[in-house]
């Protein structure tokens, strides 16, 4: 595995550090008035969800694991567990659903989410970028009000809550941006 220097981190690298792995969350170069300059790194483990927060000098040198991604479809859940499976070879494996966080409610039946591995063992599940959901309650649509910038609330076919634009009524398919969990366009 490649050793990095520790001002070389970024954030969304993955470092074997302390006998785990760790995704750097966040990274803040520091340069103080005084003595050398060091990255203050956010790290969260991969395997237990755990934080840590970890100064390193650019002297000090890091293990960056590369991860295999594949894509893998989702079959269903059993007692928090999400199933997926390997298209190719029709391997399935089991993550806890807690690993998707706020996000879990976008997963759907036969969707393909890309499934982060490192030496067969299944860490991390990202799903895709856009996801498309129908709206089953907001206000009605107000003729006139469709070039105004506010927004309404409306409830998605999975439960979830978001703000839409006035144009947008019930029954109507949206497309919803699942990083930041917000609306994006019509379908």
């Amino acid at each position: 595995m490649p050793k990095i220097n520790g001002n070389e981190i970024r954030g969304g690298n993955v470092l074997e550090h302390n006998g785990g792995l760790w995704v750097a969350v966040k990274v803040d170069h520091v340069k103080p008035g005084k003595g050398g300059a060091f990255a203050q790194v956010e790290m969260k483990n991969l395997r237990n969800g755990s934080k840590l927060n970890e100064r390193f000098r650019s002297a000090d040198k890091v293990e960056r694991v590369r991860l295999e991604q594949k894509d893998q479809q989702f079959l269903y859940e059993t007692d928090g567990m999400l199933t997926f499976m390997d298209t190719e070879t029709y391997e399935q494996i089991e993550l806890p659903a807690d690993l998707l966080g706020d996000r879990r409610p976008f997963l759907q039946d036969g969707m393909i989410a890309v499934v982060e591995f490192h030496e067969a063992e299944a860490l991390n599940a990202s799903l895709p970028q856009k996801v498309t959901c129908k709206v089953v309650e907001t206000e009605p649509v107000i003729k006139g009000q469709t070039a105004s910038k506010s927004f309404k609330p409306a409830v998605l076919d999975n439960g979830v809550r978001i703000m839409v634009p006035p144009f947008v009524g019930v029954d109507e398919d949206i497309i919803v941006d699942t990083e930041s969990m917000e609306y994006s366009e019509r379908a």
